[in-house]
């Protein structure tokens, strides 16, 4: 069985996920996969990274039929995410650039009581 484009991302979240707790003590993501879409009619993959403290969100899928492609968003735990996702070559989708990807959106609260 080929290997799923999602693997890509996991392996690269989790370096970056290291890393940003290295650097940063109040920023703490939690990472989830949801790759059981299928069972209910949806061909993708997704994954979510949470900021727990701010409430951020980071929405990151790969459908199916797109495979060389994965969809983002930067968006709220608390609210529906939009129907806008922006999309990103998976090669393109390195450690680097989802650990500055949290760096921005998670660091960049308010306040520093919210992060």
């Amino acid at each position: 069985m080929e290997e799923r484009p999602i693997k890509h991302i996991c392996d690269a979240i989790e370096v970056a996920h290291a890393k940003i707790q290295a650097d940063f003590d109040h920023i703490n993501p939690v990472v989830g996969l949801i790759n059981r879409m299928r069972e209910h009619g949806i061909p993708a993959d997704l994954m979510t990274i949470d900021c727990l403290k701010s409430g951020k969100r980071i929405l990151v899928m790969v459908h199916d039929s797109q495979p060389e492609l994965a969809n983002y968003q930067f968006c709220r735990r608390d609210e529906d995410p939009s129907d806008e996702f922006e999309s990103i070559a998976i090669e393109s989708l390195t450690a680097q650039k989802l650990y500055d990807w949290m760096k921005e959106t998670f660091s960049t609260a308010d306040s520093e009581e919210a992060i």
